[in-house]
């Protein structure tokens, strides 16, 4: 066994920057206490921000429209191309407008909740209580939400709740949210108050005097480094679901910009909380580079079952009624078809390894929507979840309006992220992580529809309070050269780096090894999780990792558009970050959330956590590649919401 499961155990990490008192008042108090910047001053100020999409626009767009010089970065062609706008189901507000009993506390509840008690209280309360004005804020911006007869806007019901809390445009909410977020960022931009950089990637991060300064990033087309300088940075890059090779995510969504900013000293927290989404289309071969989710908002509709008798393979329509098992209306009768992903998820998997699939290799479950068109009719199911019928349609050949769909989970989400404190900076000091790239507001489960809520408030609303407070505290009236000696030292590591993947020249392609890591993590750090798999896990990585650095295959060269060159150096990252990912899950000897440990669970095989031993959040210090990490623990307090044994039978 490596030695990099020996880690030692350094200084609690705390959060210093959430005030105390009632948890309702937090947020209003940590605004007053503040410091701010005058807004003639502000225009003394430079603010990177790396990502485009709900999280990165929207805090560009707000950072330059309070007079902040922003410089924005995204690796796509257009801002509008950020992976944000492949989010279908919806987005949550505690607006109550349904009188069902809602309410700013009741989502707080549901959040810390769905988590299984792995989130900060301070966090997930302010997440809840901006909820509301994020709704307000986008309506504004003219993002067409569905209204119901009335007028008003409409909800619907996501995972893991008992209201309608869930605002939403169709199946394309994501979309139609980041269209208002990029027209505020264009106004920005055609401003002259955000200068934007696309079809650029960030490759490292530049720290001065212990101090986020700058970024190291990389022309995609021209293939030419440079570096940027700035008064802080804002890292609004995205979750890491592609560790695993298929997942949900856009393929280009990487982990670079967060783990370099973790080798140059930001803590990693939880990185073995990943989401596996219950509703996505099965894979099909191996030729697959992605898989393609499907709305959880499918589920308020949808009932999911398998035939009751095992290798039952007659098509749907010819197995009745007696002989289905709608296994989530029959375990979970208070929540049925929408339990929380962790708990879909895994219910999906027993049926199938009982051998109840269905479709090619018994890997699926149907979602069936007999009952819902015979009660609503074709036309307000087409209404409701037209586009995403469409979408199945066109990728399987298959009709859902006459066939149940065949779904399957898959990975979707990261949990895990930058360690930040209550303002949203990490352990180093002028560095901000927001959105998927942190890892505050979720705990070890995330509830549908909540992603969107979490990169609005984020971007829209707390960053640019808390930002403010370190640039008050922290003006930086000296000037960074590029002559720095640590400035020069980033850009001759990525430099070398990007060099010497193109001279290896040996005979695999970056996607075989890419896939090679996916298989290896889906098995042993995937939705079931044990001792053994993941020692395995940890043993063959680091051979993986030596083989790539003999046998990888880069053609081209390094001063022009070259794909292989941009796969190839993010595989560099996920090779390190898949290690720590097993290590984060071999030590939380635990069942949580999406973190499940078969040695650890109830009689009823839901997951049993050991609070006594792990209510806190695992941040990571990294020490060297290959070596063992630092475990800073920061333990979680709960004073509202007492953990219980999650229940939603």
């Amino acid at each position: 066994m490596s030695s990099y499961v020996d880690y030692a155990t350094g200084e609690p990490v705390r959060d210093t920057k959430a005030p105390g008192g009632p948890v309702a008042g937090r947020w209003d108090k940590r605004r007053f206490e503040a410091k701010l910047v005058n807004p003639a001053n502000r225009r003394k100020h430079t603010v990177i921000v790396v990502g485009t999409g709900l999280a990165g626009g929207s805090a560009g767009a707000t950072l330059a429209e309070q007079g902040y010089h922003v410089v924005q970065f995204c690796y796509q062609d257009s801002p509008r191309r950020a992976h944000s706008i492949a989010a279908q189901g919806g987005i949550n507000a505690a607006k109550n407008y349904r009188n069902d009993g809602d309410s700013v506390h009741r989502l707080f509840y549901d959040t810390v909740k769905g988590g299984d008690f792995r989130a900060r209280e301070s966090n997930v309360h302010r997440l809840a209580q901006i909820s509301v004005e994020i709704i307000d804020q986008c309506v504004a911006q003219g993002v067409p939400f569905a209204r119901e007869y009335g007028g008003l806007l409409d909800t619907r019901s996501f995972g893991g709740v008992q209201v309608s809390r869930t605002f939403y445009a169709r199946g394309q909410t994501g979309q139609q949210l980041l269209l208002g977020a990029y027209q505020a960022l264009s106004r920005q931009i055609a401003a002259g108050n955000v200068e934007l950089h696309p079809r650029t990637e960030m490759l490292d991060l530049i720290v001065v005097d212990g101090r986020a300064r700058g970024i190291v990033a990389r022309d995609l087309v021209t293939g030419k480094t440079a570096t940027y300088f700035a008064d802080a940075v804002v890292l609004a890059s995205g979750g890491y679901g592609n560790v695993f090779h298929l997942s949900t995510n856009a393929m280009n969504s990487n982990a670079t910009a967060i783990w370099r900013a973790h080798r140059r000293g930001a803590y990693l927290a939880n990185p073995c909380f990943t989401q596996i989404h219950p509703t996505c289309i099965p894979r099909t071969g191996d030729h697959q580079s992605k898989l393609t989710l499907m709305s959880e908002s499918l589920r308020n509709d949808g009932r999911i079952w398998v035939p009751k008798a095992q290798g039952d393979t007659r098509p749907p329509a010819e197995i009745p009624e007696d002989e289905r098992d709608y296994y989530l209306e029959r375990g979970y009768p208070s929540f049925g078809n929408l339990v929380p992903r962790d708990i879909a998820s895994r219910a999906a998997k027993n049926v199938c390894d009982e051998g109840r699939g269905v479709g090619p290799g018994g890997q699926g479950v149907y979602l069936d929507f007999a009952d819902a068109i015979a009660r609503l009719g074709r036309a307000k199911v087409e209404e409701k979840y037209g586009n995403l019928f469409e979408m199945y349609a066109r990728i399987t050949a298959e009709d859902p309006y006459e066939v149940p769909m065949r779904i399957y989970p898959a990975v979707h989400y990261t949990m895990g992220g930058l360690w930040v404190d209550y303002d949203l900076q990490t352990t180093v000091p002028g560095l901000f992580a927001i959105g998927e790239a942190n890892f505050s507001d979720h705990g070890a489960n995330r509830l549908g529809a909540s992603a969107l809520m979490q990169g609005l408030a984020d971007g829209y609303f707390v960053l640019p309070s808390t930002i403010n407070d370190y640039l008050a505290r922290h003006p930086h009236h000296d000037e960074i050269s590029a002559d720095h000696p640590a400035v020069t030292a980033a850009v001759r590591e990525t430099e070398d780096r990007l060099a010497r993947l193109l001279a290896v020249d040996g005979d695999r392609t970056p996607d075989s090894f890419h896939r090679e890591l996916g298989e290896l993590m889906w098995e042993f750090c995937g939705m079931a999780r044990t001792d053994a798999g993941l020692r395995k896990a940890l043993d063959r990585i680091p051979q993986i990792r030596e083989e790539f650095w003999r046998r990888l295959k880069v053609p081209g060269t390094g001063e022009e558009f070259n794909q292989s060159l941009e796969k190839a150096n993010r595989i560099v990252d996920y090779l390190e970050l898949a290690e720590l990912m097993c290590l984060d899950a071999l030590h939380r000897a635990e069942s949580c959330g999406g973190h499940f440990r078969t040695e650890s669970q109830t009689p009823d095989g839901e997951a049993a956590r050991r609070d006594e031993q792990f209510s806190y959040a695992a941040a990571w210090e990294f020490t060297a590649t290959g070596a063992a990490p630092v475990l800073h623990k920061e333990d979680l307090v709960f004073e509202y919401v007492h953990p219980t044994q999650r229940s939603y039978a």
